[in-house]
């Protein structure tokens, strides 16, 4: 089949490698989203024009030129791999077989744009990706693949997308392609009764209330880690908490129990948490028992507002 790969960055470019190193496609044209000022050059595109492969960048797909331009390839179906840019149905009916997209969560479960990190925060014990036929709904369409795994007790978006979502998704790609040349893929329509959305996951949605259930505290914090970064305040200064542990232990909520070499333990409602990485505000990573140090942390002492 002749193929366009739309996609940006890592996850993009190795969709793309992954086409090319079989060969049994051919990739016609590469699409992206525009360069930014001051950004390096995505992977992807990189990696296109390393391999001699057409790059396009379009805003966006209002005009009919730019329709125009994606149908003079004649592809036959369009890879839509980690896309941000809104892709119209006249360019995406393009190709002879239109297009299919990628979702890092179990649609209609978790559409927008934090796909990953919602479920950890929710408490969810299973995540998993998803092909879809895209329509002009966000993250809507029927399903062409589905693939499912768990979600462990102390999964971080590192374990969950990185180590086990996106090696799976990039192999997928090719079994996609080998659906679409069987003829008559499957199409699996979504529950609507079952859909939730999720707003992107910033900043705001990651303040640690140490005033809340273990469990909750505990989700927040890997559900957030690398990205936005779970937070929290001591004396009105910022710290930003990465990798934690859960321990037991009964106390007032938000009361630092204990600081040691492993870390520094704060009460929650049901149990603690052993913070054991942080990064201060305008500093780099690093032990949180180094931080504790830094600042005279002691036990006794409160965290948060």
């Amino acid at each position: 089949m002749r193929l366009i790969v739309m996609g940006q960055q890592a996850f993009g470019k190795d969709v793309l490698a992954k086409l090319l190193e079989t060969g049994t496609d051919e990739v016609v044209a590469v699409y992206c989203e525009p360069d930014r000022e001051g950004k390096p050059v995505d992977p992807i595109k990189q990696f296109a024009l390393e391999k001699g492969l057409p790059v396009l960048q379009p805003a966006h797909f209002k005009e009919q030129e730019t329709i125009d331009e994606l149908a003079a390839f004649d592809a036959d179906l369009m890879v839509m791999a980690f896309v941000n840019v809104f892709v119209p149905e006249a360019a995406r009916d393009t190709p002879k077989h239109g297009s299919i997209c990628f979702h890092p969560s179990l649609l209609p479960l978790h559409r927008g744009p934090s796909a990953v990190n919602w479920p950890i925060i929710m408490g969810s014990d299973k995540s998993g990706f998803s092909w879809f036929y895209p329509s002009d709904g966000l993250d809507e369409g029927d399903i062409l693949l589905m693939w499912e795994c768990e979600i462990g007790p102390d999964d971080t978006v590192i374990d969950l997308y990185f180590k086990k979502i996106y090696p799976a998704a990039v192999d997928s790609v090719l079994e996609v392609c080998d659906l679409y040349r069987a003829g008559n893929p499957p199409h699996m329509h979504q529950d609507e009764a079952l859909a939730t959305y999720e707003r992107r996951c910033t900043k705001k949605h990651a303040h640690i209330d140490w005033n809340k259930p273990v469990a909750q505290v505990y989700n927040l914090i890997r559900g957030t880690n690398p990205a936005p970064g779970a937070w929290t305040t001591i004396n009105g200064t910022e710290v930003s908490v990465y990798d934690s542990v859960r321990v037991s232990g009964d106390g007032i909520s938000s009361r630092v129990m204990d600081v040691s070499d492993d870390g520094v333990t704060v009460q929650c409602i049901g149990g603690r948490i052993l913070v054991k990485r942080v990064r201060p505000a305008g500093g780099d990573k690093q032990s949180a028992a180094e931080w504790a140090a830094s600042i005279n942390l002691k036990a006794g002492d409160s965290l948060g507002g």
